[in-house]
């Protein structure tokens, strides 16, 4: 109950403050039609993880009803398990962001793979191509793969192998599967910069990345000269700070989005991972707002 309330609390401060539009109604409730912030703003995405401790304190009906008020339309899930969606069929949950006026176009999810778990592990995949078939979604995305001191570029060649087949049978659905980036991958192995590597050695035509903006910059290389030089295998990116969109001065987000634009990137996800204030709805907020306010975003 009290996680409700700080849920109902935190709304309300929102609506006070006139950061969220209210809903605007037709008097005597017939033939009319409600308009929300999200009808009236840009094609902002959001990843989901953003918001984690939320989704694990007040539940995802709490949280897409937080960040539709907000103005976000395309989310991307990080809640699967078991051939569930935080905890829902993913039908359902389809069905719910939709009455929200959203929509989920894309997940993260993963397996580590190993030769001697090949079954079980491609197994765990046609469950979970299944269920997002069920949610709607146009990309699958692994956010990681484990990379130490010990990594060879013959295990990166078994995970370029491995991600082929998974977006083989991804593909069977209609769906793009896809490779996330942190910082880690800008490192070498054996002269080899392991993105590069990764990017060289996937098939083209069943493996995409989603870039995250942020991590290439940390990891000493240049966002807009990969979107440049490969603009056939980026096809989804992660808008990413320090902490909110647009507060560290670090990003320049600008030649970003012209490069995305220029590529024909259609579909973009805010994600904040840490917070100024340990709010939050607060960065998430603000981290739209930015980017809401900003000419160079359409």
């Amino acid at each position: 109950m009290q996680n409700r309330r700080n849920f109902l609390k935190r709304a309300s401060l929102l609506l006070a403050g006139g950061v969220v539009a209210p809903k605007l109604l037709t008097s005597c409730g017939g033939g009319g039609s409600a308009t929300t912030a999200s009808a009236t703003t840009k094609n902002i995405g959001l990843q989901l993880y953003s918001l984690r401790e939320m989704v694990k304190d007040e539940g995802i009906q709490a949280v897409l009803e937080t960040v539709a008020k907000m103005g976000y339309k395309n989310l991307e899930a990080a809640g699967y398990n078991d051939g569930k969606l935080y905890g829902m069929d993913p039908g359902e949950l389809k069905k719910m962001a939709n009455d929200l006026g959203l929509k989920f176009t894309s997940s993260h999810v993963g397996q580590s793979f190993s030769k001697d778990k090949e079954a079980e592990v491609m197994s765990w995949w046609d469950q979970a191509i299944d269920a997002h078939d069920k949610l709607g979604v146009k990309y699958l995305v692994q956010p990681w793969m484990p990379v130490n001191n010990e990594t060879t570029l013959d295990d990166l060649k078994m995970y370029c192998d491995y991600f082929n087949a998974v977006g083989v049978n991804a593909a069977k659905n209609n769906i793009a599967f896809g490779y996330h980036n942190h910082d880690f991958e800008f490192r070498t192995i054996d002269g080899h910069v392991i993105y590069d590597f990764l990017l060289d050695n996937v098939s083209k035509n069943h493996v995409f990345f989603q870039m995250d903006v942020y991590w290439v910059t940390m990891g000493g290389a240049d966002p807009v000269a990969y979107l440049k030089e490969r603009p056939d295998q980026f096809k989804t990116i992660h808008i990413k700070d320090e902490k909110e969109i647009g507060a560290s001065g670090k990003m320049n987000f600008k030649p970003i989005f012209d490069q995305m634009y220029a590529n024909n990137v259609k579909d973009w996800y805010v994600e904040v991972e840490q917070y100024t204030n340990n709010d939050p709805v607060a960065s998430v907020q603000e981290s739209f707002d930015f980017l809401n306010n900003a000419d160079y975003v359409k």
